[in-house]
Formats: C-alpha cells, structure tokens, sequence
C-alpha cells in the first residue's frame, strides 16, 4: 500500500533526526545554526522528542488505510508536522547563506507534506482501497 510506504518513509526521516538531535543536539545544532549557542542543546532535544513520537505513531499505524476519513488524525497531525517543517526549511533554505545539511532536508519534508496534504484532502490511493477491500475478503 502507497499509503504504509508514505509511513514507513516518514517513520525512518523522523526517527533518524529525533535520534540524532536526542543524543547529539549540542554537536549537530551549532553546525545547522551559526552562532547557536551550545547551551541551548536542550531545544534540540526537546523537538528529537516530538519527531521520536510521531515517529512511532507513524509506525504503530503504518498498515492502517490512510487518506480522507481514514487515519484522519494521524494524517493531520503528519500533514501539519511537514508542512510547516517544509515552509520553514524553504525560507532558511532561500538566505544563501544555509548549510547543505538544510538544503537538503527540504526535499524529504517537502515531498512528505505534498504526500500527506494529498491523503488530507484527497482521500486514500486507490491502489490502497483495493488491497483492503481484498484484504477483508
């Protein structure tokens, strides 16, 4: 199903950065952000805890159907997660001045926030009904 690689894509991003900024935040954030004080570590450590738990929301529901009224809070709570993530990303990404490390995490959430605002407002892949439905038989 489109939508369990969409989950199992977002689970691995998610928790590869949540894991990294959990255990390195004080190594990685002044490398992303010139001048971050190191001090502030704990900020890094707070969004690795919000990105490690929808993570595993992501992966506790990666087999559900996702997409219209199904899985509508998982898909909402992701859909807001990358879109803001991705807007962000594209204004840092826009100075110039930006390390290649954000650059290139823009792609990912982007793509991501483009996936899951389509499963929002468009409903489940249709490949993805057809599988349930013979699933169920």
């Amino acid at each position: 199903m489109m939508s369990t690689r969409i989950s199992q894509v977002s689970t691995v991003l998610l928790l590869a950065g949540g894991l990294a900024l959990l255990f390195a935040p004080d190594d990685i954030l002044p490398r992303l952000i010139p001048g971050f004080p190191v001090a502030g570590a704990w900020l890094g450590q707070l969004l690795a805890g919000a990105w490690i738990g929808i993570a595993a929301l992501n992966w506790y529901n990666r087999s559900t159907l996702l997409g219209g009224i199904y899985g509508r809070p998982i898909v909402l709570a992701n859909a807001a997660l990358y879109f803001m993530s991705a807007t962000a990303l594209i204004k840092v990404a826009g100075r110039g001045d930006t390390p290649v490390a954000l650059a290139v995490l823009t792609v990912p959430f982007g793509l991501l926030a483009i996936a899951y605002g389509w499963l929002m407002f468009r409903g489940p892949f249709e490949g993805d009904v057809e599988m349930k439905r013979k699933a169920q038989s």
